[in-house]
């Protein structure tokens, strides 16, 4: 099959026929079997932070191929390009209908390349319009929307969020932003923010897409089942720690660096004497807290790694706690993510900074607490009405101790979790609702826009 993208509005196929598409923004002419038929779409491109050991990503990457399924049909097919080949093939299978593409570290010419082959792109990193991270994820989702718009080819931020941006940042995110045909974002804060910003996309309101992710049955439960007898034998209740080195962040380009601060030259993690110092005042609160959980309640504990980066805050934790018999941790670089639901479905009790952690841990009502340093975990617990209660706002002060606070959150949610856990079955209902509109609106856009959908 070939596929052919022409802009004018008319043009002769080999037979010498002409195709008149006058009043379309947006003009498809795809040959096949002999003839063009216009408007289907074959060829999708997700553009996001594919490949780097992160189970929230890879859960949204899966759940999102399955959203394009269901409305372009099986035999559509999907480009994914990532900086990180080899982990992206951990849980993403490529076959004829599914291409993973490595692109290097210097991404604008491979980029602006490989969207010249395709239908249809969708932005689909949740952490989308932010710089909290890295500006470089931001400015490569731009330059994306940038060149498929110079392409007339359709853009979609889907499923996405926004967060703090630099004043250059929330330039660019105006400017370049307002070019997508489409932006669906998982919070209705993020939507406001984006339009108080002046990004003049359409814009509509939803969830996030791993609400809907289904968990491999046989990975899933022979987690849960191994899980269940080690709780039953132990007879104590188990309390995860989703935990987050908030001093590496940014990610910052230059030219060399320390091996050990490097993610992918030239970006590397944000390390000074100050931030390794913040990292260790981290873990050492962290180690205290655990072990007052363990003293105080006789719990065990476990900590969550849901990024591979993560393992290093934990391995620290736990070299600095009293009781690191009492302590496992579970990591996204060994269980994929079918293992880590399994697990965050079978605690008790959840304290955690990664905002998907409480995304999948709300399917089964676990109580839990955050403590958080972005616009995700908050606007998240402002939806689910946990803010006020069990909302923490991590600022780095050692004069500023915020863990008396969480301790008297912890004490008062192992006494009283119903209220909690309630809200979260309440909540965990309408983000479904709404996290199964995400395709429907995908669909809607394509029907009014004039293509050929496959439901």
């Amino acid at each position: 099959m070939y596929v052919s993208k022409e802009n004018t509005t008319s043009k002769k196929n080999k037979d010498g026929n002409k195709n008149m598409e006058e009043n379309s923004q947006i003009k498809f002419n795809t040959y096949k079997n002999g003839g063009f038929q216009n408007k289907i779409i074959y060829k999708v491109m997700l553009m996001g932070y594919n490949g780097a050991n992160n189970t929230g990503s890879e859960i949204r990457l899966i759940s999102i191929i399955e959203d394009i399924r269901k409305v372009l049909g099986s035999d559509v097919q999907i480009t994914i390009p990532t900086l990180n080949e080899k982990n992206l093939r951990r849980y993403i299978k490529e076959d004829s209908k599914l291409i993973i593409v490595p692109v290097p570290s210097i991404f604008f010419f491979a980029i602006k390349t490989l969207v010249k082959d395709q239908d249809l792109v969708l932005l689909v990193e949740g952490s989308c319009y932010m710089d909290t991270w890295t500006s470089t994820l931001l400015w490569a989702f731009l330059w994306t929307t940038r060149c498929v718009h110079s392409l007339n080819i359709p853009c979609i931020a889907y499923s996405v969020d926004t967060g703090d941006l630099s004043y250059l940042n929330k330039y660019l995110v105006k400017r370049e932003a307002s070019k997508t045909d489409l932006i669906i974002t998982r919070t209705s804060y993020a939507a406001g923010k984006l339009k108080k910003i002046g990004v003049t996309a359409p814009i509509k309101h939803t969830a996030d897409s791993a609400f809907i992710f289904q968990p491999q049955s046989e990975e899933y439960n022979t987690i849960q089942k191994i899980w269940k007898q080690e709780k039953s034998s132990k007879k104590t209740d188990i309390v995860g720690i989703a935990i987050v080195d908030f001093n590496l962040w940014p990610v910052i380009i230059r030219p060399w660096g320390s091996r050990k601060n490097l993610y992918k030259w030239p970006y590397y993690f944000s390390r000074s004497a100050k931030r390794i110092r913040a990292t260790n005042y981290l873990a050492f609160k962290w180690a205290a807290e655990a072990d007052r959980i363990i003293e105080t309640y006789q719990k065990e504990i476990i900590f969550i790694c849901m990024e591979e980066l993560d393992e290093a805050l934990a391995e620290n934790i736990v070299n600095k706690m009293k009781y690191p018999q009492n302590i496992r941790i579970f990591s996204s670089k060994k269980f994929n993510a079918s293992h880590i639901i399994a697990i965050l479905r079978n605690i008790d009790f959840l304290i955690t900074s990664r905002y998907h952690t409480a995304v999948l841990s709300l399917e089964a009502g676990i109580p839990q607490i955050a403590v958080g340093h972005d616009l995700r975990l908050k606007t998240l617990y402002k939806d689910l009405g946990l803010y006020d209660e069990y909302f923490i706002e991590y600022i780095y002060k050692e004069n500023k101790d915020i863990w008396n606070h969480l301790s008297n959150c912890v004490d008062n949610l192992f006494k009283n979790p119903i209220n909690n856990h309630n809200k979260i079955n309440k909540g965990f209902i309408e983000h479904l609702k709404k996290s199964k509109k995400n395709h429907v609106l995908l669909k809607e856009f394509l029907e009014k826009n004039g293509w050929n959908v496959g439901i």
